[in-house]
């Protein structure tokens, strides 16, 4: 038995778009078919021969995990009731006696990551060679499946992208290059030093069959505050020890740097350097992603849904408030289906990978439907009370008297989540989708889901007051003209 590994690369990496990435190693997407050429010292006889293959993900391949599955030409083997992810061969019909072609097909619910493949013939076992299995759009049975090519080709395939920055009076576009074509070998690196997979690699690898899971390692990896992430966040200068974040234009150098120093922490990032090399990540690995921008975007700490600013009476000491409102933020939506929610929720899912607050006590987002957001759904996971506060929160003054009694000063609920922003499908124009995230103030489903979410915040609130109470001090703003106004009452 003899196997051709260079045959048919070019042409099964065309098939599965990836040809672009590689045209001399395997790269291949699960849910469809790619081919091997085998050759026999003599004419091959599937009537009388069997061909068994065994297709390993990881050190510790399990059926039972859906890393290890044994199947062959034809598939006489018997397998478990409960094994999972079941790789399926057949014979092309054009064989030529000893010169034959197998199509093999992964499952569209295999586990991402580093394959190996092995043939049994006739008691010779030949390892075939390794190959990287990423996530197919193109696949109507994947979880990431996208029917538009025209998205496909934006989301997955582009290379060059538009990300917003500026302020909502003045939006400012900046070139980005994603190279998600040179970095698949990295995109894995970086899931397989991630803490999931160093502290259990079997469980870490078979639950790489879910974008959901897949998409929150990758949101905690590209930041560096508790593992071996790619960069290290600094929002203020001098930027000793590395380069500014406006250094930055593009994610393979960042992420070739990282990998080459050992897979250590490039310095320095903030939140469009950490998005945009989220979405090149997310992209090389299958998972359709595109770079969103929010102007006037909140920064919730206490998890109140509220951007509160307290006002001290005469006698009370200040201190400063947790909130607080980014003239922009910049984050990732990433492409797939939710069934640990209801369809509805299905879609694009809001991923920030810039170090904000804990999400399961490490510093990552989402991933959190867009759809939830709009409507309110701060129940849900993952962390759509943060997002839907960035985007919607209101803006609440209030004067405190000594005795910890509040009044209400002023509420705003139109500053936060303005222009949210993203490049358009197919060109560099900006597309606004704020209506994506947010009702128009005083439409009546807007009005409708107020009351859900402030239920949903109620005990938070009363916590969060009774701390802000318990400390006598809050947070007096200083602008003459909203002074003038306090003291006028």
């Amino acid at each position: 038995l003899v196997y051709d590994g260079g045959s048919g690369v070019a042409d099964n990496n065309a098939k599965h778009h990836t040809d672009l990435m590689s045209t001399t190693q395997l790269i291949m997407r699960r849910g469809q078919s790619f081919s091997i050429h085998l050759k026999f010292k003599e004419p091959f006889n599937p009537g009388v021969h069997n061909l068994v293959f065994t297709a390993t993900l990881g050190n510790i391949p399990d059926k039972i995990r859906g890393t290890k599955c044994v199947f062959g030409i034809p598939d006489f083997v018997k397998r478990a009731p409960n094994a999972k992810a079941i790789w399926k061969a057949e014979l092309s019909p054009d064989q030529k006696g000893r010169n034959v072609v197998v199509n093999i097909t992964p499952p569209a619910d295999a586990p991402v990551g580093k394959y190996s493949l092995f043939l049994n013939y006739l008691g010779e076992d030949k390892k075939l060679g390794h190959f990287p299995l990423i996530f197919n759009p193109w696949c109507t049975d994947d979880s990431v499946y996208m029917e538009n090519e025209e998205k496909i080709q934006e989301y997955v395939l582009n290379e060059r992208g538009v990300i917003f920055k500026g302020s909502g009076n003045y939006i400012s576009p900046m070139f980005w290059d994603y190279g998600q074509d040179d970095m698949v070998e990295i995109a894995l690196t970086l899931l397989y030093v991630s803490p999931e997979h160093l502290t259990n690699p079997m469980k870490d690898e078979a639950a790489r069959y879910n974008p959901i899971y897949v998409s929150r390692i990758i949101s905690r990896m590209i930041n560096s505050d508790e593992d071996r992430g790619v960069l290290k966040g600094q929002w203020e200068g001098p930027y000793i020890g590395g380069m500014s974040p406006t250094h930055w234009s593009g994610s393979y150098p960042i992420l070739k740097r990282w990998y080459n120093i050992g897979c250590h922490p490039v310095k320095f990032g903030q939140c469009w350097v950490f998005a945009g090399v989220m979405c090149s990540v997310m992209r090389a690995l299958g998972i359709p992603c595109r770079v969103i921008t929010n102007y006037e975007s909140a920064h919730d700490c206490d998890k109140n849904l509220t951007i509160d600013v307290y006002h001290a009476d005469w006698g009370v000491k200040e201190i400063p408030s947790p909130d607080s409102i980014w003239t922009f933020h910049v984050w990732c939506e990433g492409w797939m289906k939710r069934p640990d929610l209801s369809p509805e929720f299905d879609g694009w899912q809001v991923l920030d990978p810039t170090p904000q607050e804990l999400s399961g006590g490490v510093h990552r987002c989402g991933p959190a439907p867009v759809k939830a957001i709009l409507n309110g759904n701060t129940d849900l996971d993952y962390d759509v009370p943060f997002v839907f506060a960035e985007v919607n929160a209101d803006c609440n003054d209030y004067l405190v008297f000594k005795n910890g009694s509040k009044k209400t000063i002023s509420t705003d609920s139109r500053r936060v989540g303005q222009n949210i922003s993203t490049k358009s499908v197919g060109s560099n124009k900006r597309w606004d989708i704020t209506s994506h995230y947010k009702h128009t103030e005083g439409q009546a489903h807007r009005i409708k889901y107020r009351p859900q979410v402030k239920k949903n915040k109620l005990s938070l609130t009363r916590l969060s007051f009774a701390c802000l109470c318990s400390a006598n001090s809050f947070t007096i703003v200083t602008k003459s003209s909203f002074l003038a106004q306090l003291f006028s009452m």
